[in-house]
């Protein structure tokens, strides 16, 4: 299983950015494919997530109605469109796949690729 976070980068408060996950290594059908984030001094939380098969969606409260999660099935890659950044929106992103089950939990996510730093300036 490989995933490859991209998209990165530095904003000011209030810009958008998009950020890509593209995945390889397994078939997708009966996966999750979540973003997470890890804030300095804080521990990594589930930002939302998407079900490649039927496209079923998660947000956290804290991005509902700025984040937007889709997915690219033919070019197997998630995105996660992040607007009205808000600086505490500031961490490292990462995508992680879990097999079947919806989960938020660090624990319980099957892979991890490696992560993206987003930087929100106020």
């Amino acid at each position: 299983v490989q995933l490859q976070a991209s998209g990165g980068g530095f904003v000011q408060a209030g810009e958008s950015l998009r950020l890509s996950c593209e995945y390889s290594g397994f078939a997708p059908d009966n996966y999750y494919i979540g973003w997470f984030r890890q804030a300095p001094g804080k521990v990594r939380e589930g930002v939302s997530s998407i079900r490649i098969s039927n496209g079923d969606i998660y947000y956290t409260d804290s991005v509902k109605g700025r984040f937007t999660i889709s997915k690219d099935n033919a070019k197997n890659t998630v995105y996660l469109q992040m607007n009205s950044l808000k600086a505490e929106d500031t961490a490292v992103y990462y995508c992680a796949v879990r097999y079947e089950l919806l989960s938020t939990r660090v624990s319980d996510m099957d892979s991890w690729g490696k992560g993206t730093l987003v930087t929100v300036s106020s």
